[in-house]
């Protein structure tokens, strides 16, 4: 056996090289490559540092060692042989013709070490002359541009690859060399092409046309790379920060039922609180900008129209806070029925008029208030209310988080510097104890309380109250007391995804305040500096509207929006019950859908017994009238206990026949209603669209000094392709 082995030696040391005939070695190298493109065109981008191909050496050598040549025949050693000689000739050539850095390339081996450019080196250039130029060590390679920089691990793998010197290999025919180079850069353009959506990964280097043809002469020079020259645009695996996840769909709203459709000779007065609050609409615009509709028990119609200013004429002087408007135009939803428009203007306060002012700062710190829609728009926000108020008045801070406390004692706004230095060192952190800041900072304001003047707290928050009471019935009787002392309550709604807006509008409601939602810093200055009269001073309290409808003409009606604000009928009269507020130079807008009498198509069938009773309301005094409807409006004065009564009857003077011959505000606020009520299932809209509701609110524009109107028309349009359901975060 051992003389077998010592032939078998010998032959193989005697053995020349058997070079396989050149088309064979063109078409081998070329289907080779074909196949390999074909398969690695999809290959995905994976980590940098990627597989190397010793196992596939590996698994070559086994082969190889596996082969029983002790029982080899002659026969079969000349094939053996043969064979052999032939791997070891491809093997050559794959070498020289830059198919191996090609291939290490795709695998990920050597992504962390530069290949050297050899300058000078061409197929022209004899090998004898190539073989002298000396390895290149210690150089950084140049990087395209469009490729980011090492990360850290990266670069101390390359700078710790020594230069490596590969043993020339025979030269190859320039055309041999001429295929491969195009086809490996037609692998890469490929490549990536398919890997597009992958970011580029840093490497270092990707072999370029000249460092391949450089590989002829048998060298392949790594560089050494100095990790500090590389910018990092991408952290270790290992250390990278954990993502931050922000709350979603834990937004708290109140359900109420939607108003119905009434019978006027059954029920004809119909009797609610006025709502200045806007928080609906800049919350549906948050949700609408982000791609997505808002959930239906968040868009409260009123508030949507009211967010708006209108053109209505308003009182001469203080001694009637407001007047009414009123209009009557066909619907643009429905044919069979007509709008009844009745507007409010509150009395302009001159800032010569304007008392003084306590505010006190309630400022929510909690965990929940680190997203930057939160904490720090807070903090621009009351920067901004600064700018509105006079010299003399006061402003104090309290914060609350796991426990409440006093951050900014009072100080006058004279003082601006120590005010906006006590706003900067607010940071977020802890449970939320919403309850105790809200008893501390009703404390402060009464101990510092201004005679005759305005005396207010202003909570911020995202109304996630998690520790101390938590119950809204609770904190709604407490603000109720509360009130009764002259210090009201204004909420600011900050923040999405964990936002209690029934909490935030119980508060307000009972707080003798408004509530507001800051999505934007442009709101916060809509708020909080063009409207600071009518937010922050009160002209009338205790706002009751009444409708009386005649039945002579007509014969149903449905109040749009205000299903929190609803009163019963006895309360308009009996002070002592609580409705909303009204702010200097504040509008109000309430709409109600009506079906004349005698038209065909109404909602409600008249009942068979009851025939009678609804014929003698008809004939009746009321159908000699000219009246639609009676308006009734109560108010106190804001330090008054006592009501004072307004009336105004809705006649046919104020109707127009064309949609087109209404007012101006009055089409907008038709088309505001529309798109609130399609935005909650147009349950009475019938097939009224959002291009109608733009082609509306366009011909409505009107004066748009701060571009609210066109934004409405541009939130219509973003709603007709918003998704329905927010996507879940990963």
């Amino acid at each position: 056996m051992s003389n077998e082995l010592d032939k078998l030696e010998q032959a193989f040391r005697n053995e020349g090289p058997i070079l396989p005939r050149e088309e064979a070695r063109k078409a081998a190298i070329s289907a080779a490559m074909d196949r390999f493109d074909e398969e690695n065109l999809e290959a995905p981008q994976g980590n940098v540092v990627g597989a190397r191909l010793k196992a596939q050496g590996n698994k070559l050598l086994d082969a190889i060692r596996r082969r029983q040549s002790m029982t080899l025949t002659t026969e079969k050693l000349g094939y053996f042989l043969t064979g052999g000689a032939s791997i070891a000739a491809m093997a050559l050539i794959a070498i020289n013709t830059g198919l191996v850095p090609e291939l290490t390339r795709q695998q990920g081996w050597l992504d962390n070490a530069p290949v050297a450019e050899l300058e000078g080196a061409s197929k022209e250039q004899p090998r004898s002359e190539l073989a002298k130029q000396p390895v290149v060590k210690n150089e950084v390679a140049q990087l395209p541009e469009e490729v980011d920089a090492l990360s850290e691990p990266e670069a101390r793998v390359v700078a710790e690859k020594k230069a490596v010197a590969r043993p020339a290999a025979p030269k190859l025919s320039a055309d041999l060399v001429d295929q491969s180079v195009p086809r490996a850069d037609a692998a890469k353009q490929r490549r990536a092409r398919s890997a597009g959506k992958t970011s580029t990964r840093a490497r270092a280097k990707l072999f370029s046309r000249e460092s391949t043809l450089g590989g002829q002469n048998g060298t392949i020079a790594q560089f050494s790379m100095n990790a500090g020259q590389a910018k990092r645009s991408q952290r270790p695996a290992d250390v990278l920060q954990p993502p931050q996840y922000e709350d979603q769909g834990r937004d708290k709203f109140s359900s109420p039922q939607d108003n119905p459709v009434k019978v006027v000779a059954e029920d004809p007065v119909s009797t609610f609180s006025v709502d200045v609050d806007t928080a609906s609409y800049a919350f549906l615009r948050a949700s609408l900008n982000r791609g997505v509709l808002p959930q239906k028990n968040a868009v409260r119609i009123e508030e949507l129209i009211n967010y708006f200013d209108y053109d209505y004429k308003g009182p001469d002087d203080r001694a009637q806070p407001f007047k009414a408007n009123v209009a009557v135009m066909p619907t643009p939803w429905n044919t069979e029925t007509k709008l009844m428009r009745i507007g409010i203007k509150g009395y302009q306060l001159p800032k010569t008029e304007r008392p003084r002012t306590n505010l006190v700062f309630l400022l929510d710190t909690s965990g929940s208030m680190r997203a930057p829609n939160k904490l720090p728009l807070l903090r621009s926000s009351f920067k901004l209310l600064l700018n509105s108020l006079q010299a003399d008045d006061t402003v104090s801070i309290v914060t609350y988080a796991g426990s409440a406390g006093t951050v900014l004692q009072p100080t006058k706004v004279s003082d601006k510097a120590k005010i906006l230095g006590a706003l900067d060192r607010l940071n977020a952190g802890g449970s939320t104890a919403g309850a105790e800041g809200i008893r501390q900072a009703y404390r402060l304001a009464e101990q510092n309380a201004v005679k005759d003047g305005v005396n207010r707290v202003i909570l911020a928050t995202d109304g996630d109250f998690n520790v101390g009471i938590t119950n809204p019935e609770e904190l709604k009787s407490f603000v109720e007391r509360k009130r009764k002392s002259g210090v009201s309550l204004s909420v600011l709604g900050f923040g999405m995804g964990n936002y209690n807006d029934a909490l935030m509008q119980t508060l307000a409601q009972n707080g003798n305040g408004n509530a507001a939602y800051i999505d934007s810093l442009n709101e916060a200055r809509k708020v909080l500096v063009k409207e600071a009269g009518s937010t922050l001073f009160t002209i009338a309290k205790d706002v009751k509207l009444q409708v009386e409808f005649n039945p002579a003409k007509v014969s149903e009606y449905r109040l749009i929006g205000y299903e929190t604000r609803i009163l019963k009928r006895e309360d308009f009269n009996n002070d002592k019950v609580d409705a909303g507020d009204i702010g200097a130079g504040h509008t109000v807008t309430a709409l109600y859908e009506i079906t004349p009498a005698g038209a065909k198509t109404r909602l409600v069938d008249g009942l068979r017994y009851q025939k009678k009773t609804a014929e003698t309301a008809a004939d009746s005094d009321a159908g000699s009238t000219n009246e639609f409807a009676f308006l009734k409006i109560r108010y106190k004065q804001p330090k008054g206990t006592k009501s004072t009564l307004i009336t105004t009857p809705v006649t046919t003077a104020n109707q127009v026949a064309d949609v087109a011959a209404a007012p101006t505000d009055a089409r907008f606020a038709a088309a505001v209603a529309a798109f609130g009520q399609i935005l909650k299932g147009g349950r009475y809209t019938g097939s009224y669209s959002y291009d109608d509701v733009i082609k509306l609110a366009l011909s409505a524009k009107g004066v748009d000094e701060f571009g609210h109107r066109a934004e409405f028309i541009n939130l219509v349009r973003a709603a007709k392709t918003a998704a329905a359901l927010s996507p879940q975060k990963q």
